[in-house]
């Protein structure tokens, strides 16, 4: 290792190597990375405890990362009135943390339920407008879907029902507004979760729906019933969480729905720096995940193209084609990091996927910053185990645009 060329110097990882967030001194390995030098920045770089950002970020979703990966490259990386961009933005943490730092925020997502859970958090309304209305709304709905009893009491579905009608109602008339889209954002939030802050009975995890079959192997091996829930103060009290900062600064913010390999209508250098999370290969699947949410929202999940790879060679090709989009709309000198992970208990590393997907685009690879953290129990329940098993650390492949 020691006989590779370095990587032309740069001032981002010139700091990286003087880094110290938790006291521990950061470490710079040079690795061969497909026929390059490549700078790994092994620390960490942020705390991975939990509920350490601004408290609307507090919208869960399945295999999201923290709010301080995107906090961490954008502070450093760009500044403020700077265009951030995220193909993949699943709940939206890139685009709310740019907003919150005064960047403008572009967000895309193949799936149209991630604008819905990201586009009220840049523009919410008040506390007083949302139970303002709650009170407003007609809650006696009929059940069309009995199924989901499974989840919820039926009062409780009445009124998730009604939910439904009301925001598809408030569509055709053309009234739906801010307010309708925090509403349902919150009530998307709210669908199924571990405890009586949210709609259904006991169910894991809080941030995907099981089947109805699994939801029913859980009710009976926790001799449950569906209770009863208040729907419209479940859904005051989590607007009222996640308020609790203020809203972000008033910044222009867009949000597109599609692949991450195809989107014509972002002009060409039009991004000063992209931080994302692609899906990994073959772990998450997101369209089983979010099947209830989409039922909420009128999405036809069956419809939503997300891409799923089982085999390597297929993933980095895919990585190749969203990249060589991402070349085209990132103006030069602007940067990319793209945060993946191992997998398949280590024995891929994503990492290295990317920078070989790199090959003949004008992307050049800075460094590679491994941000290694210990996991909570969260984490433990998906069968990840710190330094053993599971997606261990943060794997982030830093760019610049030339």
């Amino acid at each position: 290792m020691a006989s590779l060329p370095i990587a032309p110097a740069n001032g981002l990882v010139d700091e990286l190597a003087g880094y110290s967030w938790s006291g521990a001194p950061t470490v710079v390995e040079l690795r061969d990375v497909a026929g390059k030098a490549v700078p790994y920045c092994i620390n960490e770089f942020w705390t991975a405890r939990q509920r350490q950002g601004h408290a609307l970020h507090e919208v869960s979703y399945r295999a999201c990362f923290k709010p301080q990966l995107p906090a961490f490259f954008i502070e450093r990386l760009t500044r403020p009135g700077d265009r951030v961009y995220d193909p993949f933005m699943g709940r939206g943490t890139t685009p709310l943390q740019a907003a919150l730092m005064g960047r403008e925020a572009i967000g895309n997502d193949v799936n149209p339920l991630s604008a819905m859970l990201c586009r009220p958090r840049l523009a919410p309304p008040t506390l007083e407008q949302v139970g303002e209305r709650l009170s407003e709304m007609q809650w006696g709905a009929a059940i069309a879907h009995p199924e989901l009893r499974v989840f919820y009491h039926q009062d409780t579905l009445r009124k998730i029902e009604a939910l439904r009608q009301h925001f598809s109602a408030a569509e055709r008339r053309g009234t739906f507004d801010a307010t309708d889209d925090w509403i349902r954002m919150v009530a998307t939030n709210r669908l199924t979760g571990h405890s009586s802050g949210f709609f259904s009975v006991y169910s894991l995890p809080p941030n995907q729906a099981v089947s109805l079959e699994a939801q029913r192997r859980i009710n009976r091996k926790h001799g449950q019933v569906p209770p009863r829930r208040e729907v419209p103060a479940i859904i005051l009290k989590k607007t009222r969480a996640l308020l609790k900062d203020g809203p972000p600064p008033g910044v222009r913010h867009r949000f597109l729905t599609g692949p991450a390999e195809h989107t014509p209508s972002l002009p060409e250098g039009s991004v000063d720096l992209v931080v994302t999370s692609p899906p990994f290969l073959d772990i998450v699947q997101y369209a089983a995940d979010n099947w209830l949410r989409c039922w909420f929202a009128g999405i036809d999940v069956a419809s939503v193209a997300i891409a799923h790879h089982r085999k390597v060679e297929d993933w980095t090709a895919w990585t190749h084609r969203v990249l060589y989009e991402l070349a085209r709309v990132v103006r030069p000198g602007g940067h990319l990091c793209y945060e993946v992970g191992e997998v398949r208990n280590g024995a891929v590393e994503l990492d290295r996927l990317v920078i070989e997907a790199m090959r003949g685009l004008p992307f050049e690879p800075l460094c590679v910053v491994v941000n290694a953290q210990a996991f909570t129990k969260t984490a433990n329940c998906w069968g990840i185990a710190n330094n053993a098993r599971g997606t261990n650390t943060n794997r982030i492949v830093v760019a610049r645009r030339v």
